[in-house]
């Protein structure tokens, strides 16, 4: 249910249609919950119908018009009854990190390859979460200046350092994947470097990253 409260968040900014609080979604609470449109439209319509938003038809061009979205009293009242709730944290599912644990079954170039796309996924993800941080503690983004103006509840400063604070969370956790993967693009090196020297020294068993099914250990004929 979080991807309601997220559209909810956004509604407390000011009244928006579909199409731009699908665009607005993406550009900032997107970061923090990812939904795509085929689940956003269709949680509107059950928000209008469980009555914490409402829409209506306002102009659009000459001749049409589209449907703009508000939250309603009972909206905000749900909205603030779930900031309340403590958060239900889910079980972890990191399919990077599962991979890694059994780094051994890999071909060692192959496990090198999954790092380095981790921490180039995480080097662009951390690029967009400074830009968005760059843009808040600017007050110059959108979302944000929109939010600025309308929200008379809130302190301006409290509005922009909480989202200051968590994308300054963001950048942390990208800096800490990214050194993770380069500590394991470095174990890989140290792993075959040591298997490297075993061989030479004619070690009697040498353990072989990647190699499983071919060649675990090995005992030197004499």
């Amino acid at each position: 249910m979080s991807l309601r409260y997220a559209l909810l968040a956004l509604l407390t900014a000011q009244p928006m249609t579909g199409y731009d609080l699908a665009k607005a979604f993406h550009v900032s609470v997107g970061h923090v919950w990812h939904a795509p449109d085929s689940q956003i439209y269709p949680e509107l319509k059950r928000m209008v119908a469980d009555g914490v938003i409402e829409d209506r038809a306002v102009p659009w061009g000459a001749t049409s018009t589209k449907t703009q979205y508000s939250i309603t009293e009972q909206g905000i009242d749900a909205f603030g009854q779930w900031m309340e709730q403590p958060v239900e944290y889910p079980h972890e599912r990191d399919p990077a990190h599962l991979r890694a644990a059994y780094f051994e079954w890999a071909d060692p170039d192959a496990a090198r390859r999954r790092l380095r796309e981790h921490i180039e996924h995480y080097a662009q993800r951390r690029a967009q979460w400074q830009a968005q941080l760059d843009g808040i503690r600017a007050r110059q983004h959108p979302i944000l200046a929109r939010r600025l103006e309308s929200d008379t509840r809130h302190s301006p400063d409290a509005i922009v350092a909480f989202k200051v604070f968590t994308y300054e969370g963001f950048i942390d956790r990208a800096d800490l994947e990214i050194a993770w993967a380069e500590r394991g693009l470095a174990l890989l090196d140290d792993l075959g470097e040591a298997g490297e020297a075993g061989e030479a020294d004619g070690a009697g068993r040498v353990g072989r990253v990647g190699r499983v099914g071919r060649e675990i250990t090995r005992s030197e004929s004499r």
